[in-house]
């Protein structure tokens, strides 16, 4: 059995392994993401070095959590790779201790972190990004568009009547749309009117369209030049509509879906995206599995370049599987709990596989 003091060092090892891992990763990020900020921002009014950097800050915790597991593999693999070197594991071995006690203490750090950045770093990171939204709207004089080459729809109730809506792109956070299509229909479901804008802007619980043309089925076309299209879609439900379901926080999620179910919207990535946040601890143990098949290999064998390359390769395929089969999820493709877990659970699998193929004490 592995003694109190082991486990203490094995799990300092890991937790400063990762720690720097990461922080090099995160720091990496903003830099690059600062320079192209000042490149975006020059000569824009009001905009400083200070404040460009504040930005940044603010920024990059969602993008760097996007990069977790492969912070977790890097980690994984410099720390088995070290105590590997220093013959550290090769006592431990020698002492009786196997594989699998020795990992117990990692997976069960990872675990622990995995969850901690669910429950806390998740949210954080999508505050902060809200708030960089903000700075950068008021700086660029605009919000993150958001396109789809087949435009963005969204159902929704205009007054008794039901209405569909059309948007060749929205902005600031789907408050704002242009090239606006709207298929009015009965209460008894059928068509009697479509009303074209160049543009629309969410107030008041209504959208009020600006140029505007209206076609009714044997009527002339009639010019306006504006339209006010009641809505009974909230200011957070048209954001959650034509927004990133990654920006929604891990404890908002569950509201989010119940709303967009509610009001007939497309709730698919958003239950997609909360099962891969439930499902992210066992992803991030699935990486350290893989890293620990690979690493674990080099104070037998030799060969630390091939270990790390390994390593490398295997743990970015998993992560390209995990986004391939996340697009087949939020297409409905298959389950969303499918999508959301197998990745996960094929990676642990392999590296559990991999494992036991490869240990002999």
């Amino acid at each position: 059995m592995i003694g109190p003091t082991f486990s203490r060092y094995l799990a300092m090892n890991f937790l400063k392994g990762l720690g720097v891992t990461f922080g090099a990763i995160f720091a990496l990020i903003y830099m690059i993401d600062f320079v192209e900020m000042l490149r975006r921002a020059g000569g824009m009014p009001g905009s400083s070095v200070g404040l460009i950097a504040w930005l940044c800050l603010l920024r990059t915790p969602k993008i760097s959590e996007q990069v977790l597991p492969f912070a977790t593999l890097f980690g994984t693999l410099a720390v088995f790779l070290m105590l590997s070197r220093r013959l550290e594991l090769v006592i431990a071995r020698a002492a009786g201790i196997s594989a699998a006690q020795f990992l117990a203490i990692p997976l069960a750090l990872i675990g622990g972190l995995g969850v901690a950045s669910v429950m806390v770093y998740n949210p954080l990171s999508a505050l902060a990004k809200q708030h960089a939204n903000v700075i950068e709207t008021r700086l660029f004089r605009t919000g993150a568009p958001l396109d789809n080459p087949l435009g963005l729809w969204v159902r929704q109730r205009s007054g008794v009547n039901q209405s569909i809506l059309r948007a060749g792109h929205a902005s600031q956070n789907g408050t704002k749309l242009s090239n606006v299509e709207a298929y009015l229909f009965n209460p008894d479901g059928a068509f009697f009117e479509r009303i074209d804008a160049d543009a629309a802007d969410y107030a008041d619980g209504a959208w009020h369209m600006h140029n505007v043309r209206v076609l009714r089925p044997g009527h002339e076309t009639e010019a306006r030049t504006s339209y006010d299209l009641p809505t009974n879609l909230m200011a957070s439900q048209i954001n959650q509509t034509f927004g990133n379901p990654d920006a929604v926080p891990f404890w908002s999620l569950p509201s989010v879906i119940i709303s967009a179910t509610r009001a007939g919207l497309q709730s698919a990535p958003y239950r997609l995206r909360y099962q891969g946040l439930l499902a992210r601890p066992f992803l991030l143990m699935a990486m350290a599995l893989i890293a620990a098949s690979f690493s674990l290999r080099f104070f037998r064998f030799g060969g630390m370049v091939k270990t790390v390359i390994g390593g490398i390769v295997a743990g970015f395929v998993l992560y390209v599987a995990s986004q391939l089969i996340g697009d087949m999820g939020s297409a409905g493709l298959i389950s969303v709990a499918v999508a959301a877990w197998a990745p996960a659970a094929l990676g642990m699998s392999i590296g559990t596989l991999a494992l036991l193929h490869r240990e002999d004490g």
